[in-house]
């Protein structure tokens, strides 16, 4: 039998299917389809490979169903949850579809005497996208969008234990963009290493800051942009709004707490340090894994988790309910948990854990809790929560990340920009900005006289 991979139904823990996994000349043959693509995909007038782009859109909403149980399949969440990140998928899609026609960039101009010049924005060329597992379609359609609108052609790999709307969406544009416009790479690691080291022209990652650092030194001084994951501070003041916790809760355990942004640790300030932990509990103990959340991806990652929260050396531990069915004993379900009075060295704090937990830790001052919320290597993205508008304004503009939220967490459109700083990667994903990660400039100065 040729090398393929067993995957799994993540809420029961049984095998589902078997998917081939791509070898050398699977990836060469890919690569080639993308290359011959690419000259006819970037000489079409933006305004056709804008309206081939909102019919891609449109064949994936026209087939929400399809893809949101395809996209339950490989990840577990809950049906509800699918349903609305396949829509999310789509309004992305429809975004750049409509973005790449206006004009970002330096306007023409006489810039220099006795000459007119221009900025050109050309493709890059064929991209090779590799997506993580936790929102198979909407982080693809994070890289998707941008790179088709710009012009360039799209190998996509998604990540080994959920390829399954990858694969749909294959089809899909297919028949709306044109063969070899956007071709999918189902396999492994192995696979996604052998995709870097081929002939693209740029790699688009998302996922572990570990598999950033791989994908960098196999990609050498190709355009490279990396979203490698977050380890977010969420920073609760005395006088945060009641409504706090339950939302706070309610985006850690969102998607069992596998968002790169999902809040992970909370800093409180001395004087509300057990309240906050308490009314925290009360918002977990009502979110109950299997009736609000799904079970977490694979069987490494649950034990990893594990491996986090047994290895961190909390005073205060809370531990949510757990309800599943008989039939569901098997999945890799996590409750979720609150971790209060760890230490700042602790493995569950100095990492991304990528579960259902939060840390809590107590500051001495506003400077010692700004302190700590920058004191990993992660920077991505943080969250203030406060009724003093100035202060917490004033609070969220120290903390050293890419996206900061007030009174609210985990909230994003495509107008906006998301990226992040030190360990979270480099480049930028959604808004107009993210079509310059998939361009380059050509400027053209003519003379006049």
């Amino acid at each position: 039998m040729p090398p393929h991979t067993e995957l799994t139904d993540p809420r029961t823990g049984l095998v589902r299917s078997v998917q081939p996994v791509s070898e050398e000349n699977d990836v060469l043959h890919a690569v080639r389809r993308a290359r011959e693509a690419a000259p006819r995909w970037a000489a079409l007038p933006v305004s056709q490979r804008s309206r081939r782009l909102f019919a891609l859109a449109q064949l994936v909403e026209d087939s929400l169903d399809a893809y949101a149980l395809a996209e339950q399949a490989g990840t577990g969440k809950p049906l509800e949850q699918a349903h609305g990140e396949i829509a999310a998928a789509v309004d992305v899609l429809r975004f750049y579809a409509g973005a790449v026609r206006a004009d970002t960039g330096p306007s023409a101009g006489q810039y220099l005497p006795g000459r007119e010049s221009w900025v050109r924005w050309e493709p890059l060329g064929v991209l090779a996208a590799i997506v993580p597992w936790n929102y198979p379609l909407l982080m693809a359609a994070w890289r998707l969008g941008p790179a088709l609108a710009a012009g360039n052609t799209v190998v996509l790999k998604p990540a080994e234990t959920t390829p399954d709307t990858a694969l749909l969406i294959a089809s899909h544009a297919e028949q709306a963009l044109g063969p070899g416009v956007l071709v999918t790479l189902p396999g492994d690691r192995h696979t996604g290493r052998l995709l870097v080291e081929s002939a693209v022209d740029a790699v688009a990652f998302t996922g572990s800051n570990a598999g950033g650092t791989d994908v960098a030194q196999r990609a050498g001084i190709r355009r490279l942009s990396l979203e490698l994951g977050g380890n977010c501070p969420v920073v609760v003041l005395p006088d945060a709004p009641d409504y706090s916790y339950d939302e706070i809760v309610a985006a850690c355990v969102y998607n069992a707490g596998q968002s790169c942004a999902a809040p992970a640790r909370v800093i409180t300030l001395q004087e509300n340090h057990d309240e906050v932990v308490e009314r925290l509990a009360e918002a977990m103990a009502r979110r109950p894994a299997g009736t609000h959340f799904g079970p977490l991806n694979n069987p490494d990652q649950a034990a990893r988790f594990d491996r986090l929260v047994e290895a961190s050396a909390a005073k205060v531990r809370h531990v949510a309910p757990l309800e599943v069915t008989a039939a569901e004993q098997g999945g890799y379900w996590r409750p979720g948990q609150i971790l209060a009075g760890v230490a700042e060295d602790d493995p569950a704090v100095v990492q991304e854990v990528f579960g259902p937990l939060l840390t809590v830790q107590a500051a001495v001052g506003v400077d010692d809790a700004v302190r700590l919320a920058n004191g990993v290597d992660h920077a991505l993205s943080a969250s203030v929560w406060s009724t003093a508008g100035g202060p917490a304004l004033a609070l969220a503009q120290r903390l050293d990340c890419g996206e900061v939220w007030v009174n609210c967490h985990l909230e994003q459109t495509p107008e906006l920009p998301h990226g992040g700083r030190g360990s979270s990667g480099q480049g930028t994903d959604l808004s107009v900005l993210a079509l310059a990660e998939y361009q380059r400039s050509k400027t053209v100065t003519v003379r006049l006289d």
